[in-house]
């Protein structure tokens, strides 16, 4: 194909400069304007339909000075959009130099998750959105926790989110509105939620049950949470109470930490503590001592973790290996029973000791499973040495099918004062080893309102990193008269 010489556009005048121009002029004489790339103007005007006759109204306010007139705002003017429908009155919020100061314009409820748009500086003192009635924004949840400023920390603009068109409301009138029971998702609050797990609406992942629990049974509660580095939550934990022989009140907590190098630890902290759970349900009220009644709710638990090796329909039933790397967890728990306090323990979980007017020492009551504490107590290293080992935190105890011999411990104590019991995972005293640093950290109020303390203790955990999965129970201790000191 030949190139074609561009044609000369017939102007007058040069669009950029407005400089006179002569016939045959391809370049403005004034500015340069390459007037080859100008499309020739219309040499008429365009022909009206018979009969129509378009009236432009006159701006509101116009006076004849050429100054504007008052602006309209969309939804202020009646109109239709491009398929013959009405467009919406509700007026859309734009703060600009023109705006009266005080105006109550409401912003609008945002319909769903979308892109959102900004619009200009926000007016000072902010939309006073109740003044219209208009609904507020859907609340999307507690965000996660990181440093960060949001929309309406004095960002200067505000968001507008588009509606998304899978939201109810916005799916061409076919919307769905979701079975009765049905769990609504926590980021859209409209959507309910599939049996995977997923919204239906926004397609937004649900957090599992076991991310976070908590638990308040009247003077004992707990708490767990998934940390902020594991995918998953494998402790898990237990509180009850019973009634003795005598009619007095027996208080339990449990607390399981699943082994993360062994297959299905969630599911072994589970069945730990809903198994020693159980039994001391069982046997305390018939009168079995509670020293006694934690050693065996040990054998319980370690009985129902090792049934999971061998579990019908489970992949490692026909496993030759299967007791190599069978689900494994450990096991702290507590009972406060009349005048005693009974604890019991397998692996390096852990219970302390905080009385409530802090007048007495804190302590711990009870000793890890593990290679740093089987060092400091040989007498080969010193405390300091042993846990600045690489192998420090290697449990040497644990429930199991592939435990090498199963050593309950227990120890009974006879308070001689109130105090509260924390009974946790080593996600909470990685972040407070000390019975001090315990001490200090758990709210002085902890025994009136043991789940706000268990709250706390995770927390700061959470605070400190999160590393780990953090499980804490909070079991207060009321003396009901004067006992003879703390063995």
């Amino acid at each position: 194909m030949t190139p074609q010489m561009p044609q000369q556009a017939a102007w007058s005048k040069c669009p950029g400069c407005e400089e006179p121009l002569e016939s045959g002029d391809l370049f403005c004489g004034a500015c340069g304007y390459d007037l080859s790339a100008v499309a020739e103007p219309p040499r008429d005007r365009p022909a009206v339909a018979a009969g129509a006759q378009v009236h432009w109204p006159e701006a509101p306010g116009a006076d004849g000075s050429g100054r504007p007139g008052t602006l309209q705002r969309p939804g202020e003017v009646p109109g239709t959009d491009s398929g013959g429908r009405e467009l919406p009155t509700t007026p859309v919020l734009f703060d600009g130099p023109d705006t009266a100061p005080g105006a109550a314009t409401a912003r609008p409820a945002v319909q769903g998750a979308g892109t959102a748009a900004r619009f200009g500086p926000a007016a000072p003192g902010g939309a006073a959105s109740a003044a219209s009635g208009a609904s507020p924004a859907a609340d999307p949840g507690p965000a996660p926790r990181s440093s960060g400023s949001g929309s309406g920390s004095g960002s200067g603009d505000f968001e507008l989110a588009a509606p998304d068109p899978r939201a109810a409301g916005h799916c061409g009138g076919h919307s769905a509105a979701p079975p009765p029971g049905a769990k609504l998702c926590v980021a859209c609050r409209a959507g309910h939620v599939d049996h995977d797990g997923y919204c239906e609406n926004c397609g937004h992942a649900q957090p599992r049950e076991r991310d976070h629990m908590e638990q308040e049974l009247g003077s004992v509660a707990a708490v767990s949470d998934r940390g902020l580095r594991h995918h998953r939550n494998e402790d898990s934990f237990a509180v009850s109470s019973t009634a003795l022989p005598d009619g007095s009140p027996a208080v339990i907590a449990i607390v399981c930490d699943g082994v993360s190098s062994a297959t299905r630890p969630d599911d072994a902290s589970s069945a730990a503590a809903g198994s020693a759970n159980e039994h001391l349900l069982a046997s305390l009220p018939r009168g079995t001592h509670p020293q006694q009644a934690m050693h065996e709710a040990i054998l319980a638990a370690a009985s129902a973790v090792n049934s999971l090796a061998a579990e019908p329909g489970a992949a490692m039933e026909h496993d030759p290996h299967r007791h190599q790397n069978a689900p494994a967890c450990t096991l702290v728990g507590a009972v406060a029973a009349g005048e005693l306090l009974v604890v019991g323990w397998v692996g390096d979980s852990r219970a302390y000791w905080v009385p409530d007017d802090r007048s007495g020492p804190p302590a711990r009551l009870t000793e890890d499973d593990s290679w740093a504490a089987q060092m400091v107590s040989a007498g080969l290293m010193s405390e300091a040495e042993a846990y600045a080992d690489e192998r420090a935190h290697a449990i040497t105890g644990w429930l199991g099918a592939d435990a090498y011999e199963l050593e309950p411990h227990t120890a009974s104590f006879k308070p001689d004062r109130p105090g509260v019991v924390v009974v946790c995972t080593d996600g909470l005293w990685n972040y407070a080893e000390a019975p001090e640093e315990m001490a200090q950290v758990l709210p002085p109020d902890a025994a009136g309102r043991p789940l706000h303390g268990a709250q706390v203790l995770v927390g700061h955990a959470l605070d400190g990193g999160g590393h780990d999965n953090v499980t804490v129970a909070v079991l207060p201790f009321a003396v009901p008269r004067q006992g003879a000191g703390l063995a």
